[in-house]
């Protein structure tokens, strides 16, 4: 199968240092012209995953899920990403994704969950990488 692949020039967001649970902020900060990309991409190059690795993805289903997982999916499939492994409408939360990535064997995931902080269109959206062992990434 070929892959259309496209490189994009952008800038880099100063505020992208992800915490401990990830990287969280208002919906309309992830809205901004290529800041998920940004975000994802230095995630793909700072874990650098072996070629077709399986990668572990899904999300809480707050405001504008649908569309990022979209974006997670192309992104990774750029990256070499062999395998995808998803909650159903892209739906999964994230003991579920933990407990997959480690059932699974996979290289690690990506859950689109801002936890506990408020969702919709003026709430919070967040980007959480889990490593192979399931568990969070280190920053």
């Amino acid at each position: 199968m070929s892959l259309n692949v496209r490189t994009a020039p952008t800038t880099p967001y100063d505020d992208q240092r992800p915490g401990t649970g990830g990287l969280r902020k208002r919906v309309t900060v992830f809205q901004q012209p290529a800041y998920l990309e940004n975000y994802l991409q230095a995630v793909f190059d700072a874990v650098a995953l072996p070629t077709a690795s399986t990668l572990v993805i899904g999300g809480d289903g707050r405001y504008g899920n649908r569309q990022a997982l979209e974006v997670l999916v192309r992104m990774a499939a750029a990256n070499g990403i062999g395998r995808i492994i998803a909650g159903k409408d892209g739906i999964l939360s994230t003991p579920a994704a933990s407990h997959l990535i480690r059932k699974r064997g996979a290289a690690g995931g990506v859950i689109l969950s801002a936890s506990h902080n408020p969702g919709g269109p003026d709430g919070d959206f967040g980007v959480k990488v889990n490593a192979a062992n399931g568990g969070p990434a280190p920053a």
